[in-house]
């Protein structure tokens, strides 16, 4: 392969995977975990949900050359220059945070949010912070609505067999009445005192083609998956991709596609042991009350994608479990990879704390708001 590839790509490839630090905790628990029983090795491959890996490389593709525009931050920059005071300003962002992250992932949703609200650092009495948290909180709750907004709803969108509008209207309860709490929220959290803000912007720079073609790429993407060709969609994305930028074939994240297969894995395995059997072969006779509450619990403990990937081997309620692990992606940091992306973007010391102070509040009634909507 070397013979085909310039030698300076191999960096470039390879630089998310050395980074990677979640990567390699879980390829150490493969390795812990498949010592005591080396031959399930033979069966690694179809642990592993292939249909919902192709949906997630097409959209880290997609998602990545619209983040690359630069467009979305461009039109960001230009609406908060002419927000008049602090409410406006959170009330903005927080919507934008939503509203991205239901089409473009909560990850990269949180990309291009955060920066902006990082360059408003120098303004004098602004609580960058808080707004950073309500951010996290925003991605989660606007991801929550369509099946390609995070990755846990990808996953049970795949099993569930539901069409893209019959989830996305399945999730619409639970998405627009978290949503609408938040922005009440949000609307008490920031005060109503007066902003003059002055973000630099240079429109020269961003790349309006790249954006209308990676919109239409994405619209064929999700054609493809509803019709049951989703290799045939991916083939077009990475062909458009080539096309367009190829260099953002090496800007992808890949590392993220070994992260998800080495949870498959790991949750496999981890099911194998007879300490952990007892327990998980239980949850298949949960009713939907206790299924919810046990998703809940499992996503504080460990993540909401990890816990998805291990309850839907033992049940097919498939909307109790998407309220449950999308409610509990609120509460502990660890409820969902966005809240640890954007705490870290941030680097506030003491913001850890404080995300809790918002955060189990936002659980608490996202929680009992999912369970009286089932």
């Amino acid at each position: 392969m070397s013979a085909f590839l310039p030698r300076p790509l191999f960096p470039a490839l390879l630089r998310p995977f050395l980074r990677d630090r979640l990567l390699h905790v879980l390829l150490l628990l493969m390795l812990l975990l498949w010592l005591p029983q080396p031959a399930a090795s033979s069966q690694f491959i179809h642990w592993i949900d292939w249909p919902t890996l192709t949906t997630l490389s097409g959209l880290l593709l997609l998602t990545k050359g619209v983040e690359s525009s630069g467009y979305l931050g461009h039109l960001g920059r230009l609406i908060i220059n002419r927000l008049p005071n602090q409410r406006m300003l959170a009330l903005f962002l927080v919507a934008m945070s939503a509203l991205l992250s239901t089409v473009l992932t909560n990850d990269v949703a949180l990309f291009i949010v955060v920066p902006l609200t990082l360059g408003l650092r120098g303004m004098a009495g602004l609580p960058i912070g808080r707004l950073v948290i309500f951010e996290a909180l925003a991605v989660n709750a606007g991801s929550l609505l369509t099946p390609i907004g995070n990755p846990q709803n990808i996953l049970l969108w795949q099993l569930s067999g539901l069409s893209f509008t019959a989830f996305t209207w399945q999730m619409a309860p639970l998405a627009l009445g978290s949503m609408a709490l938040l922005l009440l929220a949000t609307a008490l959290a920031f005060p109503g005192q007066r902003l003059h803000t002055e973000l630099h912007d240079d429109a020269s720079g961003y790349q309006p083609q790249l954006l209308w073609s990676c919109a239409m790429l994405y619209g064929g993407f999700i054609v493809a998956l509803e019709s049951g060709h989703a290799l045939w969609g991916l083939a077009a994305v990475l062909g458009g991709i080539a096309l367009l930028r190829p260099a953002l074939l090496l800007a992808v994240d890949w590392s993220l596609l070994a992260v998800f297969m080495l949870m498959f894995v790991d949750i496999r395995l981890l099911t194998q042991l007879p300490l952990l059997r007892h327990w998980t072969d239980a949850v298949a006779g949960l009713n939907s009350g206790g299924l919810y509450l046990t998703a809940l619990l499992a996503s504080q403990l460990i993540s909401n994608v990890p816990a998805t990937i291990l309850l839907v081997k033992y049940s097919s309620a498939y909307k109790v479990l998407a309220y449950a692990v999308n409610a509990g992606g609120f509460g502990c940091v660890l409820g969902s990879l966005a809240n640890l992306i954007a705490l870290r973007m941030a680097g506030e010391r003491g913001i850890w704390l404080r995300f809790h102070l918002y955060s189990l509040p936002a659980l608490l009634l996202a929680g009992l708001l999912g369970y009286f909507l089932l």
